[in-house]
């Protein structure tokens, strides 16, 4: 069973604490991993280029004029591709790049994104993480007593406001918390800081 060694906010180790196998210890899916991360990249493009067709460019209800008679070419519509402020042929179109996977693969390549971080050591249990005022210096002296200041995900067990206000000038930290934790935010950083409480409504919820 894997274990995670648990410290409080001064840097000293109080003990450890099991983890569960089902959550922290499971095989690592790779390719379930590169499909998540994809997903949530994908998922977050903006496909807003586009250009107007003939048949959404605004005018052009009517023939410019008569068919034969006046010597001029005939036409039927300004809205034509060939006129000025006409429609676009063959013209970029806005799309959709999101595609998704189903509720089991996210959560089989979140519990593989959770092992292997558990695998290589790169989960610190933290005693607990309170904070009564928004305060920069505080979470980034903590970050830096354990070395993981320039790339780390902080997780809580439910939304603290004053640790999200404290952590997001610094780069590379991003906090969450259990219950929206993504395979994404696991991965995009080299270690977890994790609160106490925070690993047992993990195990609650995904065991």
């Amino acid at each position: 069973m894997p274990e995670a060694h648990v410290y409080n906010e001064q840097g000293d180790k109080l003990g450890t604490v099991s983890l569960s196998e089902q959550v922290f210890g499971m095989e690592p899916n790779r390719g379930l991993l590169r499909a998540a991360i994809l997903s949530h990249l994908n998922s977050a493009r903006v496909g807003t280029v586009g250009v107007k067709t003939r048949a959404e460019v605004a005018g052009g209800g009517r023939k410019p004029w008569r068919q034969k008679g006046l010597g001029r070419a005939r036409h039927g519509s300004i809205r034509s591709p060939i006129w000025r402020h006409g429609g676009v042929a063959f013209g970029p179109v806005a799309r959709d790049y999101s595609w998704r996977l189903t509720k089991k693969m996210k959560r089989q390549a979140l519990l593989s994104a959770l092992s292997m971080r558990s695998g290589t050591g790169r989960i610190i249990v933290l005693k607990e993480l309170k904070m009564e005022k928004p305060k920069t210096k505080q979470i980034y002296e903590i970050l830096k007593r354990f070395g993981v200041e320039e790339s780390c995900l902080v997780v809580t067990a439910e939304a603290e406001p004053n640790v999200v206000l404290s952590a997001r000038n610094i780069p590379g930290v991003s906090v969450t918390n259990a219950r929206k934790i993504s395979t994404y935010d696991v991965m995009s950083k080299r270690y977890l800081l994790v609160t106490e409480d925070a690993v047992e409504k993990l195990e609650e919820e995904l065991a």
